[in-house]
């Protein structure tokens, strides 16, 4: 079989425009990026609001393996499932990270027949979404850096009699602001900056920094969950960088940055259209990870679609207790807008690793064992996709599941599979998906549950409501979402808890930053596990994006690379073109 790049490159595409035009997007209402990607203006949607809201498809996963189960191969495949079967359809997908994308996931526009694509263009760049994101999150990091250099430097009464600003009295202990990149670098957790040669000070204050991995910017959390350009200025004014010397936040308002952070971003607003190898519409924005950030596209790129088409098949990142959950108790509560209907991809794979029998680590390839027929180990794996389907019903929101289909699995096993789903709940649909190798026409049976199921209707309630304490709604993800016994807070935790309460955050929801290997904080524990303490080591104030955002385990924030990182694939043949992307 052909490599991802080079199906993609092998197969015609239609123009950006007139995928534009058969989804119902008038021509001023773009600004194009070349011959397949454009920009999408969002008041296409004063025109389109009357038209009548699609039904919205979720795509997760049961608890992956490091190299992912297929969410965005099942994503497009079954989008252009939907089409097979006549339906008007969109996908809505996040922006690839350039760190997994050269560290040990490789690329993120689905695979084989059932890609977005130019899937190059997709990987790498886009239209600059990102790359703006950082730009202006760094704004903040040197509008406060500069702050605090002249403050210091000059003294407050100085400072304030000279440019006649108030004095912001920055507590450097206390500043929570850390710089970012698009790339995986271990090294620049923990640096320090504004180092100086002794007896001068013209390179700013010293002081302890680190970096944070772009996806997981306040503001890639901002661009995701903002209504419109309106929302995303305000939201951006409400940023937290520090706190002062009596424990009053400092806002980047409060830097007068705000402003020339949202004009950086003002090209952000709009999602990005491109296509999947069959000609569906497919709308790109935003790119929170799941494990570290929300994990899920724009809002405003669901509203457009969902004025667009009868079905708008979107992703959220890993498994349902990552993304998922975001998506209900953070993205959903934001857009007032919950999903339909939810697809759970499972693999054999997956459930074997699931099993406890393997032991699978990130950057180790998957042994060609764990596809021979294993009736056992399928079995004590398949508690893993029963407590998913159970997870997502929880929500409210009926579920079917799509097995994602590798060449190496046997007949005998899918059956199998099959059969312990039925066994276990016979009200959810299930079907095989071969999309990956034939594109839409071997998502048709999943695209045809799908119709069905969201008939049913969903009968949506998230975990907590917004008038709960900060600890009783991480209470609410930790022991109904994750199934733990109880929480334990670090003290540093315990003490950001109390203040963000004092400063009156308490109503802001939560986003916990957790191993997405396991259902635990724990990535070495496998299958359904319950009883298991969730341990908070830190607490983070996103008062733009609307949560606090809670550190547990040993999760980064800032990825490293691994000893064979995909990048040593890549390259350029004589002609100019990318080969080794996949």
């Amino acid at each position: 079989m052909q490599s991802d790049i080079e199906i993609c490159r092998n197969t015609p595409l239609s123009s950006i425009a007139t995928v534009a035009a058969n989804a119902g997007l008038l021509p001023h209402e773009l600004d194009t990026h070349g011959k397949h990607k454009a920009k999408v203006h969002p008041q296409c949607l004063e025109r389109l609001t009357d038209n009548q809201d699609g039904k919205l498809v979720l795509v997760t996963a049961i608890t992956p393996t490091p190299l992912g189960e297929g969410k965005t191969v099942t994503t497009i495949g079954l989008s252009q499932g939907l089409s097979k079967i006549n339906q008007s359809v969109m996908a809505c997908i996040r922006q690839p990270s350039m760190g997994p994308v050269f560290g040990v996931k490789g690329g993120a526009a689905g695979g084989g027949y059932s890609q977005v694509a130019p899937m190059d263009e997709l990987n790498l760049h886009l239209t600059g979404d990102i790359h703006a994101v950082t730009a202006a999150h760094n704004l903040a990091s040197a509008a406060l850096d500069a702050r605090l250099y002249h403050e210091q430097r000059e003294g407050y009464d100085a400072f304030e009699a000279r440019t006649g600003l108030k004095a912001l009295k920055i507590d450097v202990e206390r500043i929570t602001w850390k710089r970012v990149m698009d790339h995986n670098d271990r090294a620049l957790r923990m640096v320090k900056i504004g180092l100086n040669e002794e007896g001068k000070n013209i390179n700013g204050f010293e002081r302890e920094e680190g970096f944070d991995i772009s996806a997981a910017s306040e503001l890639m959390a901002i661009l995701a969950l903002a209504n419109d350009l309106k929302d995303l200025r305000q939201r951006i004014g409400r940023i937290v960088v520090a706190y002062d010397l009596n424990g009053n936040p400092v806002t980047t308002e409060d830097l007068q940055v705000a402003g020339a952070m949202a004009v950086t971003l003002k090209e952000t607003i709009a999602p990005t259209l491109m296509q999947t190898l069959e000609g569906v519409p497919t709308l790109i924005h935003a790119g929170p990870f799941a494990n570290i950030a929300h994990g899920n596209s724009s809002i405003i790129a669901d509203q457009i679609a969902l004025k667009l088409s009868s079905y708008v098949v979107t992703e959220a990142g890993f498994g349902s207790d990552m993304g998922f959950e975001k998506a209900c108790n953070i993205k959903a509560l934001a857009a007032d807008r919950a999903p339909d209907c939810v697809v759970i991809v499972a693999t054999l794979r997956g459930l074997k690793a699931n099993s406890g029998h393997y032991d699978l680590r990130p950057g180790m390839a998957i042994p060609d064992s764990i596809f021979n027929p294993d009736q056992a180990a399928l079995e004590a794996g398949f508690e893993n996709l029963k407590w998913h389907i159970n997870n997502v019903h929880k929500y409210g929101i009926p579920a079917v599941v799509a097995i994602n289909q590798f060449p190496q699995d046997s007949e005998q096993e899918l059956a199998e599979l099959k059969a312990l789903i039925e066994r276990f709940n016979p009200e959810v649909k299930v079907a095989v998906s071969t999309a990956f190798a034939q594109g839409g026409e071997g998502a048709i049976e999943l695209a045809q549950h799908v119709v069905e199921t969201c008939e049913q209707g969903a009968q949506f309630h998230p975990l907590y409501t917004k008038k709960q304490t900060l600890k009783e709604k991480l209470m609410a993800v930790c022991e109904v979402g994750y199934g733990a016994s109880n929480i334990e807070m670090s003290e540093l935790a315990k003490q950001q808890l109390a203040h963000f309460e004092k400063l009156g955050f308490d109503d802001l929801a939560v986003c916990i930053a957790k191993t997405p290997l396991s259902i635990t904080t724990d990535s070495a524990i496998k299958g359904a596990p319950s009883g298991f303490t969730v341990p908070i080591r830190e607490l983070r104030l996103c008062a733009g994006a609307g949560f606090v955002y809670a550190l547990s385990g040993n999760v980064m924030t800032m990825p490293g690379l691994p000893d064979k990182p995909a990048f040593m694939n890549l390259d350029l043949d004589d002609q100019g073109n990318i080969i080794g992307l996949s």
